[in-house]
C-alpha cells in the first residue's frame, strides 16, 4: 500500500506545519495534552520523519496514560536518534509504568551517568518511585 503525502494533498508547505507546530506546543505549555496530543498526532501524519513531532507525540501518550503508544513512538524516535536522553527518560518511565521492570532499571542506571543534573534526578526519582 502506498503511503500519502498529505502535505501534498493538502497543498501545504513549512509555514502551515510551523504554524500547527506552534499551535500544538501551545497547548504543551498549558498542559491541554489530550488537546496538543491531536495536534501532534497529525504532524507526525504530515511528516513522518520529524523527530521532534515524534518524540513530543510520544512524550504525550506518556502524560495522558497510553502507555503502549507512548512506547512505540518513543520508540521509533529513538531508532533515528538513540541518544536523545530526554526520549531515554521517557522510555525508562513508560517501561516501569507497564511493568517491564528489569528493563526499565536497566535504562534508567544508564540515565544516572548522563550530564545533565536534572535528567539524574529525574532518573533517581524514577528507580526510588518504582523499586
Amino acid at each position: 500500500m502506498e503511503k500519502i503525502d498529505w502535505k501534498q494533498v493538502l497543498g501545504w508547505g513549512e509555514n502551515e506545519i510551523s504554524d500547527l507546530t506552534y499551535v500544538g506546543y501551545s497547548y504543551v505549555k498549558e498542559g491541554h495534552y489530550h488537546i496538543a496530543l491531536r495536534f501532534f498526532e497529525a504532524l507526525v501524519a504530515l511528516e513522518p520523519d520529524n523527530l521532534y513531532c515524534m518524540q513530543t507525540l510520544g512524550a504525550l501518550y506518556l502524560q495522558t496514560g497510553n502507555h503502549l503508544y507512548a512506547l512505540n513512538y518513543l520508540e521509533k524516535s529513538l531508532k533515528k536518534d538513540p541518544l536523545h536522553i530526554k526520549t531515554l527518560l521517557n522510555r525508562a518511565k513508560t517501561l516501569f509504568l507497564l511493568g517491564y521492570k528489569k528493563q526499565a532499571t536497566a535504562q534508567t542506571q544508564i540515565l544516572l551517568k548522563a550530564d545533565d543534573k536534572t535528567i539524574v534526578d529525574r532518573a533517581e526519582a524514577l528507580l526510588m518511585a518504582y523499586s
